[in-house]
Order: C-alpha cells, then structure tokens, then sequence
C-alpha cells in the first residue's frame, strides 16, 4: 500500500514552500546606490555570468569611476529647435568642397560598397561629414566610463547597461583596447559614430584587415554605416528625399527629422557636384 501524506503535513509543505519563495534573492545593487564601486563589482559579476571573459573585463572596467561631466552632458540636453533650414545651412556648405574630395578618393571603395550594400556613397559621406567632420572630430570621451556612468545612473540605465556589455564584448573579440575607445559622450564611436550595440551588430572588415576599425580605417568605417542603413531597409536604386522610401531608413539613423533632411539634402549636393 502506497503510504499517504497527511493534509496536515500537505498544509505545513505548503506554508513552507510559500516562505521560500516569499524570501528575497540577493538584489543586484541598484542603479543610484549611492556607492558606485559597489555597482561596479556587481555589474562585473553579471557581465562574467553573460560570458564576457575576465580579461576582458578587467582590462575595460579596472579602475573606472563615475565621470561628472557625462552626467552634467546628459542632463542638461537641450530639445533641438533649428529648422532644417538654419541647421542645414550652418552644417553642409562648409562641408561640400571636402565631401566632394572624399567622393574621389575613395570612389573605388564607395563603388564596391554600393555593389556590396546598396547604398549610394553620396548617402554615407554625407553621414561622415555631419558626425565628425570626416573622422576629424570623432569624441574624446573614455567610452567605457562613460557608459558606465550612464550605466549607473537611473535616467536611462538598462539601456546603457546593455551598451557597456557590448563595449566589452567589442574588447573581446579583440575589434578595439579600452583604452582606444574614445568618443562623444554619450557613448558613441567612430567616424559616424556608433554606440557598442550597432558595432557589434553592423561594424565590418571591409578590407579584410583582420580586424573591424571604424575609429582609423575609412573603408570599414563607411561600408559599416552602409550595413547599418542596409540592416534597416534601404532599398537600392530609390530615392532618399523625404516621402521617398529610403528616408525612413535615414531616420532610422537619426530619429530628428531636420537631421535626416540634412543628409538628404548633403547627399543630393554631393551627387549633383561635378
């Protein structure tokens, strides 16, 4: 005879299943502690847990501390008020004598992009100028610290909490040093600048280099971006005007409208420059 379990010993099972279960697990320490060291050792612990290495880890994240600036950045954005026409017009004629040189050096390159993704190099030199002048002004921002920081602090910390883990997996897979990443403060890198989860999503080894540099090399730094655009959408052969198809896709790059008209507009020029 099978022997029974009293409804007795069934209730008192029950009561302590259901105090198990009501006892707290060990909390991750929260963002805005109070205690940034104490953050940064657990999110090291979480990071090891996702497979980041130890090497990686402890070469990006030895010694980081919370950066001031980068807060005092984010939190004293402004909403953006130029109309396309006063933004356009302060950003792209300074720019369309050395566009238009970059479409002759590296025409080649352009070309096989546009073979390879879609893109028209118009499309993404007119990125390139916009977002750092053509790789001139790329951002001196330590990036690992400043995802951190942002990381940290509660505004927007999942999301930067998820861009510092690619940074280091950046550093993994061997792309970049620590102590090579630099750039704007919010986190992004490169020649048309990316934030660490469209590197590790987009960046590509255009010349077959062994390693995906959009910091130095100019033609993965521009058949990257095109990635990007293609990985969205972009339609070969339309249109990138507003209304058009592809000018989603731009805004896909950068949700601000006069920002993406801009490009357009750049694009337009360059393509219509002798």
């Amino acid at each position: 005879m099978t022997p029974t379990i009293s409804r007795l010993a069934l209730a008192a099972l029950a009561l302590s299943a259901s105090l198990l279960s009501a006892q707290p697990a060990l909390a991750a320490v929260a963002c805005g502690s109070g205690n940034f060291d104490a953050w940064l050792a657990d999110f090291k612990t979480d990071a090891a847990a996702k497979g980041i290495s130890q090497q990686a880890i402890a070469s990006g994240l030895t010694g980081v501390t919370l950066d001031q600036a980068v807060l005092n950045r984010d939190r004293s954005q402004k909403v953006f008020t130029q109309t396309f026409e006063e933004f356009s017009g302060r950003m792209v004629p300074p720019r369309m004598t050395r566009g238009s040189n970059m479409m002759k050096q590296y025409g080649s390159v352009l070309s096989r992009i546009e073979q390879t993704y879609g893109v028209p190099g118009e499309v993404l030199v007119a990125i390139w100028g916009l977002e750092t002048d053509f790789g001139v002004n790329t951002g001196k921002f330590a990036t690992i610290r400043s995802l951190a920081t942002l990381a940290y602090d509660c505004r927007r910390s999942e999301q930067f909490r998820a861009e510092l883990l690619d940074a280091l997996r950046i550093v993994q897979r061997g792309d970049l040093a620590p102590a090579d990443m630099k750039g704007a403060w919010a986190g992004e890198l490169g020649q048309t600048q990316f934030m660490p989860s469209s590197w590790m999503k987009y960046a590509v080894d255009f010349d077959g280099n062994g390693k995906r540099d959009l910091l130095h090399n100019a033609p993965d730094v521009l058949a990257s971006t095109a990635n990007y655009l293609a990985g969205y959408g972009w339609q070969k052969g339309k249109d990138w005007q507003p209304g058009a198809p592809n000018f989603a896709v731009l805004q896909q790059w950068n949700k601000s409208e006069v920002y993406s008209k801009t490009v357009a507009y750049f694009a337009t020029q360059l393509a219509r420059a002798p």
